[in-house]
């Protein structure tokens, strides 16, 4: 290495040394990162990397490439009419798609702005989205989820570049230490850049909309296996016990599972509602529960008087402020609740195969055909959110305790351990697509969405200058796009410095 610190060596120190005076990582995170980047350096100044055929990039990134690949890419590309028609059906998907990114990121700058000291400060692993280094991204399927995903994003590329007559150089990833973080295709530069703008843009928007579809199909498979898991034990059980109340007095905990009130069976939620027909507040009843797994299974016989639940919801709404007595009281005769309505005294009552139900919609008799292809569209929306709300998981864990592999033929093959795996892999295989297409349709350099945006704004340029110079027309259409990548970029930091400003 040479002797002494070059300037951009001095400045990368800097900024993680002001990464850790300000916390926005642990100690032992930005020393794994510092040592990687003196690494990198080193091998790169005495050759390695040209040896590898690899290039550091971005400072940390380093750049691997292969020819392994083009050897089935070819094959793969051989219907180029077909990978044409789907190039020009990935555009009208990504911009459809990217409108919805654009207002994403315009509704949570705006968020910010309003309350930047209400909006939690995440650590800055977690805004990385890295598998085993996110809080909330476990390693294990996520990181497999991550390998296939990137493959099949660049693939994508590829056969668009090879049904396009375009030449792909190699295939590669990308690396930060061992964790894979990007992919890439490397078409010829010059053909990429000699193609018409149209083709271009189908290569560009191949990637991400291949990822979104993926991530559809994935979900038909992640909602079959829905549907092979059943019940350990069959009821119900809550997530909360309200204070005060005939549960809390009788000793109920939360996820006990209740299957019996008096002598009847309660097998689900709609059970227990028809059950719970029978009784009135005030009344008592004897509940059978369950513990949990985890606690030994233990079987108990407790007693609940019931309040009455009409006057439950009353309560807490004189006990909210700006609560509407007569709205509320409306509501309730919409719902049917009366006076005298039995109340257990829990919040959150749910199956006991309720970790598993809300994805079982594909085979829900009660959804219309175009009901489901909504909620399908929906569910990656739902998808993002379920890991952060359950600290890494795809379910809450006492819920999962509580499943076991149903009689299908593939369900008792594989068993509940392996029915599970396969949940939580196909889980994060369309948490980690969708993720990856979305994202990607930033339009901002150099995420795919930024070069989609850029060649569709020198078609828009030419339109709109028809007969014009040509120079300035490029001109025109290279400031529009790096204006618009430089406020992108700008709304896109705001959620993410803002607040840590402000704390």
């Amino acid at each position: 290495m040479e002797r002494g610190l070059s300037l951009n060596q001095i400045l990368f120190l800097g900024l993680l040394a002001w990464a850790g005076v300000r916390g926005w990582a642990p100690i032992w995170a930005i020393a794994i990162v510092g040592a990687w980047y003196f690494a990198l350096v080193y091998l790169e100044q005495n050759g390695t990397l040209d040896r590898w055929n690899a290039t550091r990039v971005l400072g940390i990134i380093l750049m691997l490439r292969t020819g392994k690949g083009k050897v089935a890419l070819e094959q793969l590309a051989k219907p180029r009419k077909l990978w044409r028609a789907y190039g020009e059906f990935s555009i009208w998907l990504c911009f459809i798609v990217m409108f919805g990114v654009i207002l994403l990121i315009i509704s949570a700058a705006l968020a910010t702005a309003a309350a930047p000291a209400e909006q939690n400060v995440l650590p800055a692993s977690d805004l990385l989205l890295i598998p085993g280094v996110t809080s909330f991204v476990p390693l294990k399927w996520p990181l497999i989820a991550l390998i296939i995903a990137l493959i099949i994003h660049e693939y994508s590329h590829g056969i668009q570049a090879r049904a396009h007559g375009m030449q792909v150089r190699s295939f590669g990833l990308l690396l930060a230490g061992p964790l894979p973080v990007g992919a890439f295709a490397e078409p010829e530069y010059e053909e990429m850049m000699r193609a018409p703008r149209r083709e271009r843009i189908r290569l560009y928007a191949a990637g991400p909309s291949i990822n979104l579809l993926a991530t559809i199909v994935v979900l038909v498979l992640l909602s079959a296996t829905a549907n092979g898991f059943v019940a350990e034990n069959p009821g119900v059980h809550a997530t909360g016990i309200i204070k005060e109340t005939g549960a809390e007095e009788s000793g109920l905990l939360p996820y006990e599972t209740i299957t019996h009130i008096d002598d009847e069976r309660v097998s689900d939620y709609q059970d227990f509602t028809e059950v719970m027909k029978n009784y009135s507040s005030g009344e008592v009843a004897s509940f059978t529960v369950i513990s949990l797994p985890t606690e030994g299974l233990e079987t108990r016989v407790i007693e609940i008087t019931f309040t009455d639940r009409w006057q439950y919801h009353m309560d807490q709404c004189q006990q909210t402020e700006g609560c509407d007595l007569e709205e509320t009281e409306r509501v309730m005769e919409e719902l049917e609740i009366e006076q005298g309505d039995p109340f257990v005294g829990v919040s959150n009552l749910r199956s006991n195969t309720a970790a598993v139900d809300g994805w079982r919609f594909l085979a829900d008799d009660d959804l219309s055909g175009m009901q489901k292809g909504l909620v399908l569209l929906v569910a990656p929306l739902v998808l993002l959110a379920i890991p952060i709300q359950f600290d890494g998981h795809t379910m809450p864990q006492q819920e999962r305790s509580m499943l076991i592999a149903g009689d299908g033929v593939i369900a008792s093959t594989l068993g509940t351990a392996g029915m599970l795996d396969t949940f939580d892999f196909l889980f994060w295989l369309a948490w980690i697509n969708f993720l990856l297409g979305f994202a990607n349709l930033i339009p901002m350099i150099p995420f795919d969405g930024g070069h989609i945006f850029r060649d569709a704004a020198h078609s828009t340029m030419r339109f709109i200058m028809r007969g014009g110079d040509p120079i300035r027309i490029e001109n025109a259409a290279n400031r529009l796009s790096s204006m618009s990548s430089l406020i992108v970029l700008f709304i896109v930091i705001i959620p993410i410095i803002l607040p840590r400003l402000v704390s």
